[in-house]
């Protein structure tokens, strides 16, 4: 007989702040998966122990955090559930999704969460120096976000020029992926929409640490 362990297996079926944001680390860090005997599981992943313990308290679950090393700890929270399979693919997340996501239907107050999530996951925030070589340098700030699927990219893309006329420019990276990057203004604007108004606690501290100190001395 299979050990079943407390979740709210209702949890994506209604947006709120917490579930946009967990559905935006899903897309990021996490996947959905149906086994051969016709099990359904979610699972997410991170290098942060603290957040994979966060977002199992938010999910009311009971479920083993497990570690997994490769190149690094790699923390993994695996949950069995056949309705919060279903509720995601609803939602448009798909089994190997690397390749070809898209942004699924938020509605406009929780696009914030969603994105920071996603942020929190497959996105970074890098602060340094221009023309170190000059005598006169500047420091600068710049995020990325980061996905296999260049159609997402493009979609996050369009949103967030929609909110905050930020365009951000689409590269390839040199493996099989692209990149979204904004810039100085661009980035001051994204730390806005993810950050401010939201009702919703889960976030890497280091990640809006690194926001918050750059903007601070502007």
């Amino acid at each position: 007989m299979p050990i079943y362990k407390k979740v709210n297996k209702k949890f994506f079926s209604k947006w709120s702040a917490d579930m946009a944001y967990i559905l935006g680390f899903l897309y990021a860090d996490g996947n959905i998966l149906r086994n051969k005997r016709g099990a359904h599981f979610i699972s997410f992943y991170s290098t942060d122990f603290s957040l994979i313990k966060q977002i199992r308290k938010v999910l009311d679950s009971e479920h083993k955090i497990s570690l997994r090393r490769g190149e690094g700890k790699n923390y993994c929270l695996q949950i069995g559930s056949k309705q919060m399979y279903q509720n995601l693919q609803d939602l448009g997340l798909k089994e190997n999704k690397t390749s070809r996501m898209r942004i699924p239907k938020i509605p406009q107050k929780y696009f914030g969460d969603f994105l920071r999530g996603y942020f929190d996951g497959d996105g970074n925030v890098w602060v340094g120096l221009t023309h170190k070589e000059r005598k006169t340098s500047h420091k600068v700030i710049k995020t990325t976000f980061t996905s296999c699927s260049k159609d997402f990219l493009e979609d996050l893309r369009k949103i967030i020029y929609k909110i905050s006329t930020s365009l951000g420019f689409l590269v390839k990276g040199r493996g099989n992926y692209y990149r979204l990057i904004f810039s100085i203004k661009g980035s001051f604007n994204l730390y806005k929409i993810m950050y401010n108004g939201t009702q919703s606690s889960l976030y890497l501290k280091r990640k809006k640490i690194r926001f918050a100190k750059y903007f601070e001395n502007k």
